[in-house]
């Protein structure tokens, strides 16, 4: 599967252990027409433009990257306790599971940039939840070069939670565990139920702007009577610029998890084989324009919008990422020199692009106004990062935090645009710093919804083939 949301597309989703296809060639034709093309609302570029720019230049690029060492190795707590309801079930489906890093399995130089930095040793948390103990400053390897160290100090200095975007685990805490998420890839698990669909609901009804005028749910998996659906996306039209594009940055989410969940399926189960493949009758259950009563083709829309959000945030971290303190530091300095140079290619290729989305247009009302409606925008988000952890599936648990904290770092990102830029003229900023775990946050949400882009044209090639 894929995404934050994946977790909850189960909730939905029969698990069905083989593999379907469409029985004649209509049916085929039928979805295949069903593909997006055109222009994107509130952007300047097309869908063509996107998947031609994103399958033959970025997609292969970034798959790279995210197989090193530095990228593939995340640090996650998946106990913290869920804060919004009681019920902590997990899910007991083999699927599920993470199987976390023994800690001779992470490199070296992974390890020792994790110490924490403060200003004082043995620093106690306040939060009797989290964890209590924190790192005793100066714990520096030895061997690290002078500039290493800097970096290090660079990405752990600040914690900066006053322009973060999403929950951030507290690294140093016991529970927290390095995962392999080479080892752990995101797919269906068969996590499905109240639990799940209790997660979705919330994070549809409560937290995308919805006002009491609009009766519709705002959870797509709820289907609409009559012309309610057309109804609710002209409306959707007239919502400001802010909450529009908050909720089509979930419904880009959301449609990355359902692309995935229909490239890896479980497609037969038995006790010699396990076989994950593609699922045409899914994919053709969620994005259908007659099927989903018009919904699918808006969700895709919302997948493309929510690329170009991601694109333009790597473009603009450029400066961070140039600075010559900026290092993939593993401890095998050939390795980590070629990954950067891998890594500004992508920056760089990004910044190419010839249609950015533009974030200049949001929050740019009047300014008390503006401010008030960002902060509203990132405390909706950041509750949407503390849900995930209330999901049961382990696996999908690990994802959804994941691709938030890669989805609040881009937030992070788009709108420092100064304090970014001061990093060209006065070195490391007070006011901005990515810590390594946002980095591979960031890196691996975008490489999720680059791969969705890519399935969506490995699907329609498949649907060719049946034709």
């Amino acid at each position: 599967m894929s995404t934050l949301l994946f977790l909850l597309l189960f909730c939905i989703s029969p698990a069905w252990s083989k593999l379907t296809t469409f029985k004649t060639q209509s049916d085929a034709q039928e979805c295949s027409q069903q593909q997006v093309t055109g222009y994107l609302d509130d952007c300047t570029c097309d869908v063509e433009t996107i998947q031609g720019f994103n399958n033959r230049k970025l997609f292969p690029k970034i798959q790279k990257l995210l197989e090193s060492d530095y990228f593939r190795y995340y640090k996650v707590n998946l106990k913290k306790p869920c804060p919004f309801w009681s019920d902590s079930s997990h899910c007991g489906l083999k699927d599920c599971a993470v199987q976390p890093c023994e800690p001779n399995e992470i490199p070296a130089g992974i390890r020792s940039e994790s110490f924490k930095y403060t200003e004082e040793p043995n620093v106690i948390s306040q939060n009797a939840h989290e964890c209590e103990k924190a790192e005793k400053l100066g714990a520096v390897n030895n061997s690290l070069s002078e500039e290493t160290k800097q970096a290090v100090l660079d990405w752990t200095r600040h914690d900066d939670s006053t322009d973060n975007f999403c929950e951030v685990d507290d690294e140093h805490c016991p529970d927290a565990e390095y995962v392999d998420l080479l080892l752990n890839p995101e797919r269906y698990t068969g996590y499905k139920g109240l639990e799940a669909w209790k997660i979705w609901n919330s994070i549809y009804e409560e937290n995308c702007f919805k006002p009491n005028s609009i009766r519709r749910p705002f959870n797509p998996l709820i289907p609409g009577k009559g012309d309610e659906g057309g109804s609710f996306h002209n409306w959707l039209k007239e919502l400001c610029l802010e909450k529009r594009s908050f909720y089509r940055t979930i419904s880009g989410l959301h449609s990355s998890i359902n692309i995935h969940l229909s490239a890896r399926y479980l497609l037969r189960d038995t006790w010699y084989e396990r076989k994950w493949g593609h699922n045409i009758t899914e994919f053709k259950q969620r994005f259908d324009a007659q099927m989903t009563k018009g919904e699918g083709p808006r969700r895709l829309r919302n997948l493309y919008f929510l690329y170009l959000m991601e694109l333009r945030a790597l473009s603009k971290a450029l400066p961070f990422f140039e600075r010559s303190t900026f290092q993939l530091y593993t401890g095998d300095s050939t390795l980590d020199a070629k990954n950067k140079k891998l890594l500004l290619e992508i920056v760089n290729l990004a910044k190419s692009f010839p249609f950015p989305f533009d974030e200049r247009s949001l929050f740019a009302g009047e300014k008390k106004e503006a401010e008030n409606l960002k902060e509203e925008f990132r405390l909706h988000f950041k509750n949407i990062s503390r849900i995930m952890d209330c999901v049961g599936c382990f696996k999908c648990r690990l994802w959804g935090k994941l691709q938030t904290q890669g989805l609040g770092t881009a937030l992070k990102i788009l709108f420092s645009e100064k304090q970014i830029n001061s990093l060209l003229v006065s070195g490391p900023s007070q006011r901005f710093h990515l810590k390594r775990q946002d980095i591979v946050a960031l890196f691996n949400a975008f490489g999720r919804i680059s791969t969705s882009i890519q399935e969506l044209q490995n699907f329609r090639e498949l649907l060719e083939t049946v034709q």
